[in-house]
């Protein structure tokens, strides 16, 4: 009995079946890698911008708690520590204590949407409106 060789033809066949399998993939994989590669960058920059917010929060309230510091102080300080495209949506509230021993609070708040450029909000996820805020109490000195 003699063995046949398989023909070259019927050896191409299956790859034929399978020429456009791996641009299907990629094309049906590429929005999603791009979906969660623009989340993390999004995301990356809130929370280094929520560092930024809650260092100068601290700061602010560490200032608070000596004596004869007025409000325009604690704001001269928060606006030193936070990068400049927070200066425009940037709120501080403080609360003063007038005798040593009294509490200190003061809170920072910016919006989203000035730390990170909203590239989410097609899927609707939009930063626009969401604050960050930060808020530290101390005791006065």
């Amino acid at each position: 009995m003699k063995r046949s060789q398989p023909k070259l033809s019927s050896l191409l066949k299956p790859k034929r079946l399978r020429s456009g399998v791996l641009s299907m993939e990629l094309v049906l994989t590429l929005p999603i890698l791009l979906l969660i590669l623009t989340g993390l960058f999004e995301f990356t920059l809130l929370f280094f911008a929520r560092g930024e917010v809650v260092e100068a929060s601290r700061v602010a309230a560490r200032k608070a708690t000596l004596p004869g510091v007025s409000q325009q102080d604690i704001e001269d300080e928060v606006r030193k520590i936070l990068h400049p495209r927070f200066h425009q949506s940037l709120k501080i509230d403080a609360m003063l204590g007038e005798r040593s021993g009294d509490v200190v609070a003061v809170s920072v708040t910016v919006d989203m949407a000035s730390a990170a450029p909203d590239l989410l909000w097609p899927i609707g996820y939009s930063l626009q409106g969401r604050p960050l805020l930060s808020e530290t109490c101390m005791i006065r000195e």
